[in-house]
């Protein structure tokens, strides 16, 4: 058991899991195990609520829930809204991610070199319009991140 330390506030490990809402389950369920490549951890419909709850996994032991409700509003996406402004995930080849995108008839964004990190991004939308970004990490022996 780690010892209490106050000083530093929450101790939080890492984020276990991102819960969206979705308009059409069907679609955004065959978009984030067929098109994503999350694997199902647990799908279970909730007759009280006339909603599905699906849980998906991600390779690092990441989660996404994913919720319908009957008539959920739309997003706020366009102009931006406060609160979740996209997820990014983490892929090590960002042409080839690309080109499945565009197989799977999802229009990606051109990639970007971000500023900051001189690393390079894109971004896409889910079926209800939700931004999602790929952020291209470099893996292997001497390749690291740059310093901030």
């Amino acid at each position: 058991m780690r010892k209490k330390d106050y000083a530093t506030g929450l101790m939080l490990e890492r984020v276990h899991h991102i819960a969206i809402v979705c308009s059409d389950y069907q679609a955004s369920r065959n978009f984030y195990t067929q098109v994503l490549g999350l694997h199902v951890l647990g799908e279970v419909y909730r007759a009280e609520r006339g909603s599905f709850k699906l849980n998906l996994g991600l390779a690092n032991g990441g989660q996404i829930e994913l919720f319908s409700f009957p008539d959920p509003p739309p997003r706020a996406s366009f102009p931006e809204a406060c609160g979740l402004r996209h997820l990014a995930f983490a892929v090590t080849n960002l042409e080839a991610s690309r080109e499945w995108l565009e197989l799977q008839q999802v229009k990606a964004e051109e990639i970007r070199v971000d500023p900051e990190t001189g690393l390079r991004y894109m971004f896409f939308f889910d079926p209800d319009g939700l931004p999602l970004e790929l952020y291209e990490e470099p893996r292997g022996p001497g390749l690291s991140l740059p310093d901030p």
